[in-house]
């Protein structure tokens, strides 16, 4: 509500004077958000996780552990925020909202007698002052690779503002601070060096010892960061390894949707080039059928033909469809992923019902479906700030029972 109002003002300042005022802006909508929910982090253990993907995924974990080590928790991430037993989709189409929805959420774990909350946080938000104020015990570095690059301007700036929530936790007031890093990343040293003041420094590497049904070798990565953390929490060995080995899935990251099919058929989050190819690597000795979009709208250009290529190496048939376009063409969007495919002949099908439908028809027994883009995303963005709902599980599920 409160986020509301001052984005109705802010439309009403001309766009060069609110640039030009913008790094104050956001840094006094931070703070005044920590004095009126009167700085809540300090009040709660706060575990952030950060990287270019698993994000989701290693936050979900890590709450699985603590919930089966008998810890009261709070989840904030892309998919949902979680406050004890209460738990809401994020259809904000943002993985770390306004500020005075952070800290708000904060205070209400910490209103809730929550002995812990997991917070997703990203470069996005760190462009936004959001990381601000924010009093972390626990870092978790997953990997790092290109990303929003329009955003950011360079890899280097989008690099560097994942080390300014490092920064965070080396100043953090909170004691016996830590930070866990994928060693097998070549920025855990930086990340390392700028949470210099951390008393608890931990790598991690890809471990094939944890019992998981997550698929990937992207999925064993996040879990073995969830193992190493929650082992610096004290949490006894035993229980973390039987929660992994209960952790199913996550919504829209490799969800299998199942409605009587004889065929596999999954929704995946997968937007950039790394995870895209690491998935299509996940399903081998199967005929694959994707579904693929490229990127939104006026972000990630460079990156389009580079998917297309990867579909066109790993995809028996490929189906290019719509997005979220946002502002641009969808059909620009889909003609920049079409020059990366020189092998196969791509079905460009713009509706993204009907594209789902016609993977679908052409898939036979044994066949893979893997429909990618926007896992839980709950819109379709489209131009001038229009949007339409949207869920691939649920448009997915209802065109296989039309398909039986």
């Amino acid at each position: 509500m409160i986020d509301s109002t001052l984005n109705k003002i802010r439309v009403l300042i001309p766009h060069s004077v609110f640039s030009f005022f913008q790094p104050s802006y956001h840094y006094l909508m931070t703070l005044s958000s920590a004095i009126y929910y009167r700085f809540p982090s300090r009040k709660i253990k706060i575990i952030g996780v950060t990287g270019t993907k698993g994000k989701s995924t290693t936050t979900e974990i890590i709450n699985a552990v603590l919930e089966k080590a008998g810890y009261k928790t709070a989840v904030s991430n892309t998919i949902r925020y979680k406050v004890g037993d209460v738990s809401t989709p994020n259809k904000y189409k943002m993985s770390m909202p306004g500020r005075f929805f952070v800290q708000g959420l904060i205070r209400k774990a910490v209103d809730a007698k929550c002995d812990y909350i997991v917070l997703e946080i990203t470069s996005q938000g760190v462009l936004n002052y959001r990381h601000k104020f924010i009093e972390l015990d626990t870092l978790v570095f997953t990997n790092l690779s290109p990303e929003h690059i329009e955003a950011h301007g360079s890899y280097e700036n989008y690099r560097d503002s994942k080390l300014e929530i490092a920064k965070v936790l080396s100043k953090s007031n909170k004691k016996s601070r830590t930070i866990v890093v994928n060693a097998d990343d070549v920025e855990s040293e930086r990340f390392l060096s700028v949470a210099n003041n951390a008393e608890n420094k931990v790598k991690f590497h890809m471990r094939n010892d944890i019992q998981t049904p997550l698929l990937g070798d992207f999925n064993k990565y996040n879990v073995s960061a969830a193992f190493e953390l929650c082992k610096t929490l004290g949490i006894d060995e035993k229980i973390i390894r039987e929660a992994i080995a209960d952790f199913k899935e996550v919504p829209g990251r490799v969800q299998f949707i199942n409605a009587g099919q004889n065929f596999n058929v999954i929704v995946d989050y997968a937007h950039t080039t790394d995870s895209l190819e690491k998935l299509y690597n996940a399903f081998t000795n199967t005929r694959k059928i994707c579904v693929l979009g490229g990127t939104g709208g006026g972000r990630d250009r460079l990156k389009r033909k580079e998917m297309g290529k990867i579909a066109d190496t790993y995809c028996d048939e490929i189906i290019l469809t719509n997005e979220d376009p946002y502002d641009e063409s969808p059909e620009q969007i889909v003609s920049d992923v079409a020059e990366g495919i020189k092998n196969k002949t791509p079905k460009i099908i713009m509706d993204r019902r009907l594209a789902i439908a016609e993977a679908l028809k052409n898939a036979k027994s044994g066949d893979t479906v893997l429909i990618t883009g926007k896992g839980t995303d709950p819109y379709i963005m489209g131009p001038n700030g229009t949007k339409v709902a949207w869920s691939d599980a649920e448009i997915t599920h209802q065109e296989i029972i039309k398909t039986n």
